[in-house]
């Protein structure tokens, strides 16, 4: 089924939305998930207590040693999550209690990107597959039905949706180019970034849904875009920053877009309105920075931190010729790195596993 005639299906039209899939919202604590790539687990944290509540170890589960859990997404309700595994080229769901309910097969999944209403998860390619096919996944939900559309362009690997539902973001990581994807429709319309080869790593959308950003890890800039017609993005400005920018998150009250620096141990706190950096962040824990996420009160950022020994897994040598070198290994386990965004502080350090990637919060 082509992806426009799942969209139908599921009522995702014009006007129409679908149910989420999630059940009733239960009551608890907010809870943050981190993929821990070396080890194939997944950490939970209890956001209140800043603590490990447990560890989900997916070998149990029927996966290999060698899954790599990349990242993560959960339903807002805490109901589901589901996770990509590069190694395993699998996308998996599991329920609150941790249990497999279903899996579908695709090739190096990497980011993941929950719709706000419809029973629609939608999935790029991960960062370490060298030949990729240029497609990017489109899941229901309920079942992990899946399909494919073509983007057009090679290794798409940034992946984020508009927060009215109607359009998909994607990047290559391999071309400067970005597409946006009519979620109705789909109708995919190409955008072509300019200046030097910038490796388009991961976006963040303001929450008005009126800016978009995007990290460029080799030309060490932040590009934001108008999104006044969310199909065509439009360039605004450019920030540069350390080396390395990965993956970006706004504040809820879009104060804060806020990234790690995988080249210089460093997070990066912008101001969006100003277009200015507000400061740097650099201390323990804070080693090789890769995910973001940030509270809903806007007062903390959760990082996630490889700790690897040297970068060869995100080897800027390999966005370009597409080569592939040995594996890093650790230099001690991943961490997640707190950090008091009004105060510019880390907050806590909380040692999760070896190679901490993605992360996602469930808010219930």
């Amino acid at each position: 089924m082509r992806a426009s005639a799942l969209v139908a299906a599921l009522g995702v039209v014009a006007g129409c939305t679908a149910a989420p899939p999630a059940g009733a919202p239960v009551p608890g604590r907010a809870l943050l998930y981190v993929c821990n790539q070396n080890d194939a687990t997944v950490s939970v944290i209890d956001v209140a207590t800043m603590t490990v509540q447990r560890t989900v170890d997916l070998k149990t589960l029927g996966f290999s040693a060698n899954a790599k859990p990349h990242h993560v997404a959960v339903e807002p309700d805490g109901s589901f999550w589901y996770v990509t595994l590069i190694g395993d080229n699998r996308i998996v769901k599991l329920d609150r209690g941790d249990r497999v309910v279903a899996q579908a097969q695709f090739e190096t999944p990497g980011m993941l990107a929950l719709h706000p209403t419809a029973d629609l998860l939608f999935v790029g390619r991960s960062m370490t597959a060298v030949n990729p096919p240029a497609r990017i996944g489109v899941l229901r939900r309920s079942d992990l039905r899946l399909d494919e559309v073509n983007v057009l362009f090679p290794r798409p690997h940034a992946l984020s949706i508009h927060p009215n539902g109607t359009v998909v973001y994607t990047a290559s990581l391999a071309v400067n180019q970005m597409a946006t994807l009519d979620v109705n429709t789909e109708r995919v319309e190409l955008i072509q970034v300019a200046g030097p080869q910038h490796a388009l790593m991961q976006f963040a959308i303001s929450p008005d849904g009126g800016t978009l950003a995007v990290s460029a890890e080799l030309s060490g800039r932040v590009l934001l875009y108008d999104l006044a017609n969310p199909m065509k993005p439009m360039w605004m400005a450019e920030i540069p920053v350390e080396a390395q920018p990965f993956d970006p998150a706004f504040s809820p009250d879009g104060r804060y877009l806020v990234l790690g620096n995988k080249g210089t141990n460093a997070v990066t706190i912008i101001d969006p309105a100003k277009r200015a950096i507000l400061g740097l962040v650099r201390g323990a824990g804070i080693a090789q920075p890769h995910g973001t996420l940030i509270s809903p009160d806007s007062r903390f950022a959760y990082v996630s931190n490889n700790n690897l020994k040297g970068t060869s897994e995100h080897a800027m040598h390999e966005m370009v010729g597409g080569s592939q070198s040995m594996p890093a290994q650790p230099a001690g386990p991943g961490a997640i790195v707190v950090i008091d965004l009004n105060g510019r502080r880390i907050a806590k350090v909380i040692q999760v596993g070896h190679n901490a990637a993605g992360i996602a919060l469930s808010a219930h």
